[in-house]
């Protein structure tokens, strides 16, 4: 089995071993793992079930990490992304009238355009088109986006009044101050290049947070999954091909669009596999692992998924093959049966994680032509952006639409690459459809 596993994921030639990969995949799970509880929380909003829902997401990222793994070869997970699902849950079902039915409907047209463009190699056409400069911005911004997420949910910031969005949390707070310590035993670890320093903190910090009774112990360990009858299979297809649904079927497709390219794009800057043009070689393989998804996800009952950026921290724990994502898909089903055991993994504890990521992934921005501003504002723009407006797809369409119009000002037009020009299309579009 041991030399099956090694020769099938090359962890030789990557340079790997089963041992860290498990580590990887475990620490990318743990850490990602709040996905089974948030996600249904918030599609409680929109009238779907949380149990069923539950179940759904946590079936959407095991069949999306194993397919991620097992065919693609890569350290990515899979699961439903943040951001689209409370895009469902809020503005399409309580602010726009439409059911939950419908708004599956839409996310799953949005997965068949997804296969369908994968085939025709499109999408990866228009990934080879987006300038290093943007590629920088995506890892940079996805990086402080993370460590803002991991601060806010830590505690260590707060938000803040109508003259000040955010304050400084209240560090005196136990959960808080558990969280700077768990920042610093993390970063105190990595630099010691101790192997799971991610892990060790998550799971040390979780230790401590339930002896101080901050997190609190679960009634039990184990249940048997909820039925997924009433959200299975429930989408209604028809009711989204109607033009009314256009902007949201419009918005669903390039959010995840953008998600999607984004984030493998950063993940493969992360991993160091990307190419001498800055391109994930072989990019159509997670691509058609997230179409797929993205395309049975609806169908389980649940929103668009697709490659998740906390698979970073994996990466930075020493994952390097799709080893990793099968190990966190494997952990994902396990997941059916011991989520009441995952809720006891508090943010105190995977908060400071992300914040490690950020440091990490802010690294390229040393790459970035800060004389040049024609290369410098388009990606200034996705770096702020993404956190400012607490939206990854926000701040990529934002880079999509002023790049190649500095480039026009700045009479380098010929630099951009059809494809820039219809990326800058799409997210233009994107803006004008968006309903704010």
């Amino acid at each position: 089995m041991k030399s099956l596993l090694t020769g099938f994921f090359r962890l030789d030639q990557l340079g790997t071993s089963i041992r860290q990969e498990i580590v990887a995949g475990i620490t990318t799970f743990v850490t990602m793992a709040y996905i089974i509880i948030v996600n249904p929380k918030i599609l409680e909003a929109a009238g779907m079930p949380f149990g069923p829902s539950m179940v759904a997401t946590i079936l959407s990222a095991a069949f999306g990490s194993l397919v991620m793994g097992i065919y693609a070869k890569r350290p990515f997970a899979i699961a439903p992304y943040m951001g689209e699902n409370a895009f469902i849950a809020y503005t399409v079902v309580r602010v726009m009238g439409y059911s939950w039915q419908t708004a599956l409907g839409a996310i799953f047209i949005s997965g068949v355009l997804f296969v369908l463009l994968t085939i025709l190699r499109i999408r990866s056409w228009l990934a080879e088109a987006i300038p290093e400069s943007l590629k920088i911005g995506f890892s940079v911004g996805i990086g402080l986006f993370l460590a803002f997420v991991g601060m806010t949910d830590a505690g260590i910031v707060r938000p803040g009044s109508e003259g000040a969005p955010v304050h400084v949390g209240n560090l005196l707070k136990a959960d808080a101050l558990l969280a700077v310590l768990a920042f610093l035993l993390i970063g105190f670890l990595m630099l010691r290049k101790i192997n799971g320093a991610m892990i060790i903190g998550i799971l040390s910090t979780t230790l401590v947070a339930l002896v101080f009774g901050l997190t609190p112990l679960p009634e039990r360990w184990m249940s048997l999954p909820p039925s997924l009858d009433p959200i299975a299979f429930k989408l209604d297809i028809a009711g989204a091909c109607t033009w009314g649904m256009f902007s949201v079927v419009l918005t669903v497709f390039v959010m995840a669009f953008l998600d999607t390219i984004g984030t493998l794009l950063a993940l493969g800057d992360r991993a160091g596999i990307l190419n001498g043009e800055g391109n994930l070689p072989d990019i159509e393989r997670p691509m058609m692992c997230d179409a797929v998804t993205t395309m049975l996800a609806p169908i389980f009952g649940t929103t668009t998924s697709g490659a998740y950026i906390e698979s970073a921290i994996g990466i930075a724990a020493g994952g390097k093959s799709g080893l990793a994502a099968v190990v966190t898909g494997i952990l994902f089903l396990l997941a059916l049966f011991f989520a009441p055991f995952l809720t006891i993994v508090p943010a105190c504890a995977y908060g400071p994680s992300l914040i490690v990521v950020g440091v990490i992934m802010i690294a390229p921005v040393a790459r970035l032509k800060f004389h040049d501003f024609s290369e410098a504002i388009p990606a200034f723009c996705v770096i702020t952006l993404m956190s400012f407006t607490y939206n990854i797809g926000i701040g990529m369409a934002a880079g999509f639409v002023v790049y190649p119009l500095f480039k026009l000002l700045s009479r380098q037009h010929g630099v951009v690459r059809p494809g820039a020009w219809v990326l800058a299309a799409l997210s233009a579009l994107f803006f004008v459809f968006y309903p704010y």
